[in-house]
């Protein structure tokens, strides 16, 4: 059985974080986006090693939103290809991933306090 959730992993330059971040909320094609900076990649590209600074993007999504979160980041990333890398999420607290849920609707009326997830 296919999960429903999705961990996206995406990498980029660390000026167009923030871009790519806001985008893909505004949309609602991601709950959560965690932004993790000072990442080096290491990699190869046009036969040669590359290294490079980046910032890792760690988004939290649903699976049926991957083919349009995929199409925004590849429209939108400055990268020729950029890294989009989903891993199933196999198990997690039910209160977050009903959070999730209710900060991808589409309907509004969420408050701030109500549509992110308790600490306690």
């Amino acid at each position: 059985m296919e999960s429903e959730y999705l961990v996206v992993f995406c990498t980029c330059p660390p000026d167009a974080a923030g871009k790519l971040t806001e985008m893909l909320l505004a949309r609602r094609l991601a709950a959560c986006v965690n932004c993790v900076p000072g990442i080096e990649s290491s990699f190869w590209w046009r036969g040669h090693i590359q290294h490079d600074q980046e910032a890792l993007l760690v988004i939290k999504t649903r699976r049926d939103r991957f083919p349009a979160l995929s199409a925004a980041i590849s429209e939108n990333h400055p990268y020729d290809v950029p890294e989009i890398i989903a891993l199933p999420v196999v198990q997690g607290s039910k209160d977050y991933l009903r959070w999730i849920d209710e900060s991808m609707d589409e309907t509004p009326g969420l408050t701030e306090q109500e549509s992110a997830p308790n600490d306690d």
